[in-house]
């Protein structure tokens, strides 16, 4: 009897430690789980907060580069690599926390002039492509005349929709340490999936 008590204890200490060993895996996958899915959710943080944005257009003064409502993929690097270039579409600090999309018009130290709705970069005439389906339906004046000079370390700023647009002509020039990220990609909604040019 003594002997197949002990003979059944023993069993009994076997299969408890089963249970143990498969408790032990349960918490060991549940931890790998959960370890994998913090690494997941820190990926997808950092590229939101380092490298991508969503951005929503909010009202029409880029109309019709840019429409109301329409979601852009705002890439946040861009601008660390290099400056914002003339022509570029880009997301900028503006004033009461707000951040505003336009267009970038003058690099720092440029002249900036429009007269007779031509644009002028240091007296030379530049062709705006973006513009030319809006002039076609403007009667009237599309940009007043204006003349202006960027200070150094900032951008000169403005709406496609010229006629609609608070940009550097009444804000004045924006600093470059206010600039989110270059607009890259429209991706909402899904029929007007396109790059931001």
């Amino acid at each position: 009897m003594d002997g197949d008590n002990s003979h059944t204890s023993v069993e009994g200490n076997e299969d408890d430690e089963d249970d143990e060993k498969t408790r032990g895996k349960g918490k060991s996958e549940t931890l790998e789980w959960f370890k994998a899915l913090s690494i997941a959710v820190a990926i997808a943080l950092g590229i939101r907060i380092f490298l991508f944005a969503p951005i929503v257009v909010d009202g029409t003064s880029m109309l019709p580069t840019l429409e109301d409502g329409e979601k852009i993929l705002v890439n946040k690097v861009m601008y660390h690599l290099d400056e914002p270039q003339r022509g570029d579409i880009l997301v900028f600090h503006a004033e009461h926390g707000k951040d505003w999309i336009k267009r970038v018009i003058g690099e720092p130290g440029d002249t900036v002039e429009v007269r007779d709705d031509q644009l002028y970069i240091n007296g030379e005439p530049i062709e705006e492509r973006y513009l030319e389906d809006k002039l076609l339906q403007t009667s009237g004046i599309l940009t007043h005349d204006f003349q202006t000079t960027v200070p150094e370390g900032h951008i000169f700023v403005m709406g496609d929709n010229r006629q609609n647009s608070r940009d550097s002509r009444s804000i004045g020039a924006i600093p470059i340490d206010d600039v989110v990220g270059r607009a890259d990609v429209v991706f909402w909604p899904f029929d007007a999936i396109r790059l931001v040019q």
